[in-house]
């Protein structure tokens, strides 16, 4: 029987092995018993705290969101005015630690999983509209509404793409090029939208 007051720790422990098994592997393609033996402790134990390897994934997924979303709010807190506080979400979704080796080979398993599995689905349906709604909040203070929610669609299109494609492989999209490219747009998008403003006046 596992020890009272190590379940939060061994389920981080899985929970970290999980991440780096996936970041190995590129793939779901590992077992439960390597990721026991990552978290240092035996199958039989993993299998106690989580009953599949897709909850291990899913658990996974939740800390990866989790700390995304901890960045996010940590930016937006250091923001001054919407234009920084656009910026900081960007920068959040597109920082050199969304880049680390296993959390990118995470993601792009996740968005296989989401075209399969319920679960997986419904956390990814929770990241994309907190992105939107994070964008569409700071927007809503410089253009209409919605003017607003559709470049919090391009700008949210941008990161994912831009993403994918430097997790692919092209590191021109990474960094802080990524990070340029979508505030670019923000401010193209929002100069475009002044412009048929004082046209329409």
């Amino acid at each position: 029987m596992p020890k009272v007051g190590q379940e939060p720790i061994r389920k981080a422990a899985l929970v970290s092995a999980t991440i780096h098994e996936i970041g190995k592997a590129r793939s779901l393609d590992v077992t439960v018993g390597q990721i026991a033996r990552t978290a240092g402790m035996s199958t039989a134990l993993a299998h106690y705290y989580f009953d599949s390897k897709s909850a291990l994934f899913i658990a996974a997924m939740r800390h990866v969101l989790g700390e995304f979303g901890r960045t996010v709010r940590l930016g937006l807190r250091r923001a001054s005015g919407p234009d920084e506080r656009l910026r900081a979400i960007v920068e959040a979704s597109l920082g050199s630690d969304q880049f680390e080796e296993h959390v990118v080979a995470a993601w792009l398993v996740f968005y296989v999983e989401a075209q399969r599995a319920p679960e997986a689905a419904r956390l990814l349906r929770i990241y994309t509209h907190r992105l939107h709604s994070n964008l569409v909040h700071e927007l809503l203070q410089l253009t209409g509404r919605a003017r607003a929610r559709e470049i919090a669609q391009g700008a949210a299109a941008m990161i994912d793409g831009l993403y994918i494609r430097h997790a692919l492989g092209n590191d021109t999209w990474g960094g802080q090029n990524a990070v340029r490219f979508v505030t670019d747009y923000l401010e193209v998008m929002l100069a475009a939208g002044d412009a048929v403003r004082r046209r329409a006046e």
